[in-house]
């Protein structure tokens, strides 16, 4: 596809993305308009398509997805985390030790180094993940390729749970794509660039995301204005996202990681699985729904399962609480763990 022209690679992932999101929407697939282009972007990306998604256009997408977020933020949220904070500390403590564990067999039984096997396995946000990672030596191209896969098969799986055990067929009708604009708008508009800049100004991992929603959910706690937020701005917010994942799965970073892609399977197959474990365990402690639970402690990045909670209808605000504080505990420790792989995984 490489010897395609710029203008018909661009033709063919858009018409390619659309067409594909809506056969998922229209089967009632959450997060539709998020893995019909990130699919596609997969395809193209090891196909040898040249595309590349501008870093500034995924930010301001980014953006978008925390005014969403903020639409369902409010103080309320933080009293089930406080109230319930030896189960939160729990979950938090264990998802960093299933982490762990998964990094270091990774490394134990690939040629993988330490560093790169450890930060690629992190359950954090991917792009701070791949970001942080090359100051601590590891190749930041396999950490790309590990991060991105895994959120390939979280958002892939917690889509198809959602749908398995969710109604919502409902979801997809209530939609009003071209609503008339409002100065909630604009309002939204401001958010969302200032939130975005000031994120990356600052430096604060996830920023682009975490800032417009935690000042979005400030500014509608005074209940001076609303946000409004289109569904048109959403669905080109959430391509974008997806074809920024999907277009990273390039032939030559693929065939650089064939030699360990079993093992990476394996670590991303059973980090899922050991998260989905500690779902099963919030359920029966804090009595909220399989779903919720499910996405709370999910191993995706932090955009990806905002997007999928959020045609969901499950408890965004308890899922986005838990994804952050689980950022911020990856971030802390994450370096750390580096060096405690790096050490100890290839000794014996």
């Amino acid at each position: 596809m490489s010897h395609f022209s710029l203008r018909l690679q661009w033709i063919l992932l858009l018409a390619a993305s659309l067409t594909l999101g809506m056969i998922l929407q229209w089967l009632h697939v959450p997060a539709a308009l998020l893995l019909g282009p990130m699919i596609i972007g997969t395809f193209m990306g090891l196909s040898g398509a040249t595309l590349r998604i501008d870093k500034r256009l995924f930010i301001l997408a980014q953006a978008v997805l925390g005014c969403m977020i903020a639409q369902s933020l409010s103080p309320a949220i933080l009293t089930p985390l406080l109230n319930d904070w030896p189960v939160v500390l729990a979950v938090l403590i264990l998802t960093l030790a299933a982490s762990g564990l998964s990094g270091f067999l990774l490394v134990r039984f690939s040629s993988l180094p330490g560093a790169t096997g450890a930060w690629g396995s992190s359950p954090g946000g991917a792009s701070a993940m791949v970001a942080m990672a090359g100051d601590f030596g590891a190749d930041v191209r396999l950490v790309a390729f590990m991060q991105y896969l895994r959120v390939l098969f979280v958002a892939t799986a917690a889509a198809v749970v959602a749908r398995i055990g969710l109604d919502t067929s409902g979801a997809a009708g209530e939609m009003v794509w071209f609503p008339a604009l409002n100065s909630g708008f604009l309002l939204m508009l401001t958010v969302m660039a200032g939130g975005a800049w000031l994120g990356q100004r600052l430096r604060i991992p996830s920023g682009a995301l975490l800032l417009p929603a935690l000042i979005g959910a400030v500014v509608q706690g005074t209940d001076i204005a609303e946000l409004q937020l289109p569904e048109w701005l959403l669905a080109l917010a959430y391509a974008l996202i997806g074809w920024s994942v999907g277009l990273r799965f390039t032939r030559p970073v693929f065939l650089l990681a064939l030699r360990t892609l079993p093992q990476m399977l394996i670590s991303i197959i059973g980090l899922m699985v050991l998260c989905a474990g500690l779902a099963w365990m919030l359920t029966h402690v804090l009595g909220i729904d399989l779903m919720t639970a499910y996405l709370a402690t999910s191993p995706g990045g932090l955009d990806t399962v905002a997007i999928i909670a959020a045609g969901s209808r499950v408890d965004i605000a308890f899922v986005m609480a838990l994804q952050t504080l689980r950022l911020f505990t990856i971030l802390l420790t994450g370096p750390a763990m580096a060096r405690f792989i790096s050490r100890f995984a290839h000794a014996g």
